[in-house]
């Protein structure tokens, strides 16, 4: 693993045609700037965790929730009452007449 300091403006290669520029540091975000052929993948390190997990989980009986808490989202409105669809409710019958 080679371990680089750069500053906001300042770049590193990697190959001929992959450049990493830091384009700002705020505290401790940094935002980066990638430069790479369109058939270079770039994907942020947790979808392809949540990728792999998946692809296990299609292999093997897992859970569903186990890909959630992977995933780092929880979802509490799927265990609540589930509740009709705006619109989706029978009308109801108009007061006043009878037949």
């Amino acid at each position: 693993m080679l371990i680089l300091q750069r500053k906001a403006g300042e770049s590193l290669v990697i190959g001929e045609d992959i450049t990493i520029r830091v384009v700002s540091v705020d505290g401790t975000r940094v935002r980066l700037a990638i430069t790479a052929p369109e058939d270079v993948p770039i994907l942020r390190s947790e979808l392809v965790t949540a990728t792999a997990a998946n692809r296990d989980s299609a292999m093997e009986e897992s859970a569903p929730a186990e890909l959630l808490d992977l995933l780092g989202g929880v979802l509490d409105h799927s265990r609540e009452k589930p509740s009709a669809a705006p619109g989706t409710e029978a009308p109801a019958a108009p007061e006043g007449k009878e037949d």
